[in-house]
């Protein structure tokens, strides 16, 4: 099926998103209307640049609040303990400016879903497909601590009952992991004022991906799309 976005023909690798590809596009037609972006700009590097500077300049991401961040320290009390370990394996498919994330993305989850059906395969997968020189000891991390990672992987790996390997690709700014959490040591409850600019960063990473989707769908009710949804609406969502 074929995919435009107000007339401009979309390609969509075979394992990739229409979604996603119709998404970019959108976003790509925006900073050129905004002068982001020259329109016979071709290099991938320079269109997710301006697809950048659109969303920072575009889509607001209202900070949470004291009383926000409070509550959710109190339903999450595992998440913030001292000392806490955990032993824990990971394939990394990495993400660089020459790739495309759809194919990375589906080749990840593919992988997922064969170590889930057979999880006695993560070494050997681990060697053969990790981007990590872990990858050689068969994705072992060994002994990790509360800071020792990226927020992303570190929320993914101390989340109360993480166990085995996880259901979801975890995504980080180095690209996409599949992890095994072999074992938990669980620590001491540290105070919130600890924690407090932690559980600020994560509500907000939360609210600025709920933003991001509403901006796409304000730009996709106001666009002709061709063989894809992106629930478009008329609304402006995002002010």
């Amino acid at each position: 099926m074929t995919v435009s976005v107000n007339g401009v023909e979309v390609p969509v690798e075979p394992d990739g998103s229409s979604e996603l590809a119709a998404a970019r596009e959108l976003l790509r037609q925006r900073a050129i209307a905004v002068n982001l972006l020259a329109e016979t700009a071709s290099e991938e590097a320079k269109i997710d640049a301006a697809i950048e500077a659109l969303l920072e300049s575009e889509v607001t991401t209202p900070s949470p609040t004291e009383e926000e961040c409070r509550r959710y320290y109190d339903a999450h009390p595992r998440e913030f303990q001292s000392g806490d370990l955990v032993h824990a394996r990971h394939i990394l498919f990495q993400v660089t400016p020459q790739v495309r994330i759809p194919e990375i993305r589906a080749r990840a989850e593919d992988t997922l879903n064969q170590l889930l059906r057979e999880p006695d395969r993560f070494d050997a997968l681990a060697r053969e497909l990790s981007n990590c020189p872990s990858g050689q000891q068969g994705g072992n991390l060994g002994q990790i601590g509360r800071g020792d990672t990226v927020p992303e992987f570190e929320q993914a790996v101390f989340k109360f009952g993480a166990s085995g390997i996880l259901r979801d690709l975890i995504k980080t700014r180095y690209g996409f992991h599949i992890v095994a959490v072999d074992r938990s040591i669980p620590g001491k409850k540290l105070p919130f004022e600890t924690v407090s600019g932690q559980i600020a960063e994560r509500l907000r990473a939360n609210v600025e991906e709920k933003a991001v989707r509403q901006y796409v769908s304000v730009l996709a009710g106001q666009a002709t799309l061709l063989g894809v949804d992106l629930d478009s609406t008329q609304t402006p969502l995002v002010q």
